[in-house]
């Protein structure tokens, strides 16, 4: 139920092929926390660890999908790339915002889904905090009993038999406590996302059907960019090595595909050119919504002066 309610919560804020990504991220995560709690999690019911050990389950994993996420995103390395060319004090604030933003959106999604499921579940917040429960807030705890007692409560096998019927009373007080913070999060998160998109709208300068067609745009050109590079690649590796060994092992598709295109090894100007941070721009009223796309407008136009000005320096 829970899991279901957050997997719906995300895609209700990420809309197509961002919404599906997000939205199986966010089922990979709930997967993966079901578990570690079936076969990892084990509290060690002892004073002094169940309090790191509680945090640790919650905050660890999500700490490493937080870091995987940022590792795994391609706006990263633009910014890294844009940073280590053309040097950070060129790329502007607001470019650099909006892509530090698209980063970290995406990559907050695990964590976000991992801290809000281990929440409702409680084991890992239970853990954490039942050493911290005051016995003198429970009806009928024996005086003589040491607080330290209550670090074994979430292991059910290692409570004394005379505090047994306590045990259901600490354990719903604390997944109380528990969930109540999970929607809590929940709440927070729908709001800022909210919050983030009207401010996206408010600013953007394209309206609403022009900003669908620009995400459009970005996955399509991103899905034939891959997979043309594929197959540049291998055509001119197949080159190289026909020219090696005198004769080349080729599929009867990349024969044909060699007849029918002429290979050339593209330049690093190139290269650095299409690659980095970019922001929509227009040429004489006409968008551009890619580097890749403001490169061919160029050279379209044979505009060389406009390509080296625009193309090597981001603006």
């Amino acid at each position: 139920m829970a899991a279901a309610v957050f997997v719906t919560f995300v895609n209700l804020f990420f809309r197509n092929k961002d919404g599906i990504f997000n939205g199986l991220i966010a089922l990979g995560t709930v997967a993966s926390q079901k578990a570690y709690n079936v076969f990892a999690f084990d509290c060690p019911c002892s004073s002094g660890r169940n309090y790191y050990y509680g945090l640790a389950a919650i905050g660890v994993p999500a700490l490493a999908f937080f870091i995987i996420g940022i590792m795994t995103n391609k706006s990263t390395w633009d910014l890294v790339f844009e940073c280590h060319l053309r040097k950070c004090p060129k790329l502007s604030a607001a470019a650099g915002f909006a892509q530090l933003g698209t980063i970290l959106g995406r990559a907050v999604v695990a964590p976000i889904t991992w801290m809000v499921i281990s929440l409702l579940q409680g084991q890992a917040y239970m853990c954490a905090l039942s050493e911290f429960v005051d016995p003198r807030t429970l009806e009928k705890f024996p005086s003589g009993q040491h607080a330290d007692i209550m670090a074994q409560f979430p292991c059910q096998g290692s409570v004394p038999t005379d505090l047994q019927n306590i045990s259901a009373v600490i354990t719903r007080r604390l997944k109380y406590e528990s969930q109540l913070m999970g929607w809590l999060l929940v709440a927070v998160m729908s709001l800022t996302v909210f919050i983030v998109m009207c401010v996206r709208r408010c600013c953007s300068p394209l309206g609403y059907l022009q900003d669908d067609f620009w995400s459009l745009y970005r996955s399509s050109e991103s899905s034939l960019f891959h997979r043309t590079a594929a197959i540049h690649a291998r055509l001119l590796a197949a080159e190289n090595v026909k020219n090696f060994f005198g004769f080349v092992d080729m599929d009867k598709e990349d024969e044909e595909m060699a007849e029918r295109h002429k290979l050339s090894n593209i330049s690093t100007t190139n290269w650095n050119r299409v690659t980095g941070v970019y922001l929509y721009r227009e040429n004489n009223g006409l968008p551009l919504y890619s580097r890749l796309n403001k490169w061919a407008q160029y050279i379209r136009e044979k505009n060389i002066e406009a390509t080296e000005k625009e193309m090597d320096i981001f603006s």
